[in-house]
């Protein structure tokens, strides 16, 4: 029996978190026995510092990060976002190089930004910022190029911009075909590891639920979401809410271990 009372939960206001956790968030689902849960949205990279701080009990980060937190924090099996065809895209304006020089990113300890460095063959200079930001500052040539993730990497080609490499191919043919792990879902070990069940049980109560209630979801994640037509917010839950958001299983904790090693090498 957990004795969690009050539990902070924070998450990306991208789609698949929003699906993920819309049920337990609109109360589609009862919340956790004896426990008040309260939400917060932030950017991924804000998330990221958030967990390095030891801000909030449960946390979406990006699976790069989580690596860096196994100290005060539980990988979680449930929650988690993981491309099978998709993943982050380098792009570029069409009057642009295929080696560009100043690349926006989202974020210096985003997943993304750690296989990039691993893709490219040359020194490159990182400009991070949020990743709404990133397509404008490509239109007003502050960077050379951008490295898209969540809806706006599916929609690229509607902002006119040239796709200059596929993470998630690089990914794929450097891992043998294992799911690309984006994001995890981390919770901090001062709850206790008795929690860890109730949670990753209560996550995938809420993700089963919202098959069953997505025109209760729908808005919610228009609100929260950077990319607002619901053909693009579906595409994203397709592409990254599968059976690893689940569970991870032995194959996500593989792929985990992979990410791991290209982090120490790139």
């Amino acid at each position: 029996m957990h004795t969690c009372k009050n539990l902070s939960v924070a998450i990306s206001p991208c789609p698949n978190d929003t699906y993920i956790f819309g049920a337990w968030i609109l109360g589609i689902i009862p919340d956790l026995e004896g426990c008040r849960s309260r939400f917060y949205w932030q950017d991924v990279d804000v998330l990221n510092r958030w967990a390095g701080q030891d801000r909030v009990l449960v946390v979406k980060v990006s699976a790069a990060m989580a690596l860096d937190l196994e100290k005060s924090y539980y990988i979680l099996s449930s929650g988690g976002a993981f491309g099978v065809e998709h993943g982050p895209k380098l792009v570029a304006r069409k009057d642009a190089g295929s080696r560009p020089a100043r690349i926006a990113v989202p974020g210096m300890q985003t997943t993304a930004y750690i296989l990039l460095r691993a893709a490219l063959d040359y020194e490159f200079q990182p400009v991070p910022m949020p990743f709404d930001r990133i397509v404008d500052s490509l239109n007003k040539k502050e960077a050379e190029a951008g490295l898209l993730i969540h809806e706006t990497a599916l929609v690229y080609r509607t902002y006119g911009m040239d796709l200059i490499l596929d993470l998630g191919r690089w990914w794929q043919d450097n891992t043998f075909g294992l799911p690309l792990p984006l994001g995890c879902i981390a919770l901090h070990k001062s709850l206790g590891e008795d929690i860890v069940s109730v949670v990753q049980d209560q996550i995938r109560e809420s993700l089963c639920a919202a098959d069953g209630n997505k025109s209760r979801l729908r808005p919610l994640m228009s609100h929260l979401a950077q990319e607002v037509e619901p053909e693009i917010m579906d595409r994203h839950v397709q592409a990254y809410v599968n059976d690893y958001s689940l569970d991870m299983g032995s194959t996500g904790r593989k792929a985990l271990q992979a990410l791991k090693e290209i982090k120490q090498g790139a």
